[in-house]
């Protein structure tokens, strides 16, 4: 099968490429490098262009045909899309609109869609499960909802498939060694507490100390990037068998406080890593933990690597290892 991988040379995109590669599927990336690294792409995978462009979208369609396309092409920041709402509604929407046109216009018949848990706000209960309320309080969270619903209406009106995982904290490095995560700027707590890890130098910024959690830090549940990679290839499968779109959570049931990680990361690298205390962030909600039963009842799937110390692990020995690639 051959699947078109929208923002494939970024973070997340970029390692579910490996699994997908490791699997057998035929590759084609389509990135405007904005964000992701030309590296962090197998040689002979990427075609670069915006899916702002219409003209551009349909030339690697036509000459591709994929069966199916993964769409990871977003924005990401919470933070920034409380300060920059139009960036987000306007490009992050735009793209998925164009995307979808040319997959209806060259009838590719299956999406996997990379959701987030900010589609459910501040939780009502905790854990999530996927009937848990939709209300996003960032317009990030609602960009995500919003093309999850279009994709709901796209196959009520014309059959086309999809599967929408709504990842929780996406974390950790290729095992392998030969991708990482570094953002510019970075925003994510475990590359920005081992940046200063490495550097020896700084303090780690704390968002937060006064939340309603046991420690007053936000608690997450973080993911490993790999796993996250197994479950958009078994999301294939589902759609095959099933014949039906669906939502489904990706986490591992338990949270760790932003105190806790950094205890944790003190004692994997062996570094002091300062820390202090800053306010919180807009639309960050103090709790986030999934369930994710039906991931695992449905796709099949197992978060292997997904330990917060084989996060940190893999993470820490990406970001001393020279010579890899940054995957933003």
């Amino acid at each position: 099968m051959k699947i078109l991988v929208t923002g494939g040379a970024g973070y997340v995109g970029s390692h579910a490429v490996r699994v997908l590669a490791a699997r057998g599927y035929e590759i084609v990336v389509l990135d405007d490098l904005s964000t992701g690294h030309r590296a962090a792409v197998p040689a002979g995978m990427l075609e670069e262009g915006s899916l702002l462009d219409r003209a551009r979208l349909a030339e690697v369609f036509a000459r591709h045909r994929p069966e199916a396309v993964m769409h990871f092409a977003s924005h990401c920041a919470v933070g920034e899309s409380v300060e920059n709402p139009r960036k987000y509604f306007r490009d992050n929407l735009t793209s998925a609109i164009q995307l979808f046109e040319a997959v209806l216009d060259h009838g590719v018949g299956r999406v996997v869609f990379s959701s987030s848990c900010a589609v459910y706000g501040d939780p009502v209960r905790v854990p999530m499960d996927e009937d848990h309320p939709l209300a996003p309080v960032s317009p990030y969270g609602e960009t995500k909802l919003a093309i999850e619903k279009m994709l709901r209406a796209y196959d009520a009106a014309y059959g086309l498939r999809s599967v929408c995982l709504r990842y929780f904290n996406a974390a950790g490095a290729d095992p392998g060694g030969g991708i990482g995560e570094k953002h510019d700027p970075e925003g994510h707590l475990i590359p920005r507490i081992l940046e200063i890890a490495h550097a020896g130098a700084g303090a780690v910024t704390v968002n937060g100390t006064d939340h309603p959690t046991p420690d007053g830090t936000c608690v997450r549940d973080y993911v490993h990037v790999t796993d996250l990679g197994e479950a958009h290839a078994l999301a294939l499968g589902w759609m095959a068998r099933a014949n039906r779109s669906g939502a489904f959570n990706l986490g591992t049931g338990q949270g760790h406080s932003v105190a806790e990680v950094l205890e944790i990361a003190r004692r994997i690298t062996g570094k002091p890593i300062a820390d202090a205390p800053g306010p919180r962030r807009a639309g960050d909600p103090p709790v986030l933990v999934a369930r994710a039963d039906r991931a695992r009842a449905d796709l099949g799937w197992e978060p292997r690597l997904s330990s917060i110390e084989t996060i940190v692990e893999t993470a820490w020995s990406w970001r001393r290892a020279q010579g890899g690639v940054f995957s933003g």
